[in-house]
């Protein structure tokens, strides 16, 4: 990832506006910031969340609050409380995201 031409700033992320996005199973609301191509986010799954996809995108994905469980297209499933990251690139391995309780995630893609 090559950052430039980013200015310092601080992000008050209570400031952004949300935006949701239906999954296969409950919602997850985006609070979105652009800097150049990089995307990043404050995402919020709700409680019984399930994807709506298989992603395939990169992703580093810091885990906040609550509890997400992450499947691998070839079946397997890491979960992620808080404290915990991963980190895959495009298109290496497909995945997709769910939670019971819900998760609060930071996520840099």
């Amino acid at each position: 990832m090559q950052m430039s031409d980013i200015p310092f700033g601080t992000t008050d992320w209570s400031e952004v506006e949300p935006t949701e996005h239906k999954g296969e199973t409950g919602h997850s609301t985006w609070r979105t910031r652009h800097f150049g191509g990089i995307r990043v986010r404050v995402v919020d799954h709700s409680p019984g969340y399930l994807a709506d996809h298989w992603c395939e995108k990169g992703h580093i994905l810091f885990c906040l609050e609550g509890e997400l469980h992450t499947e691998l297209a070839d079946g397997r499933v890491f979960t992620l409380k808080p404290g915990m990251s991963y980190q895959v690139a495009d298109k290496a391995e497909p995945h997709r995201s769910s939670t019971e309780i819900g998760a609060k995630l930071f996520i840099v893609d």
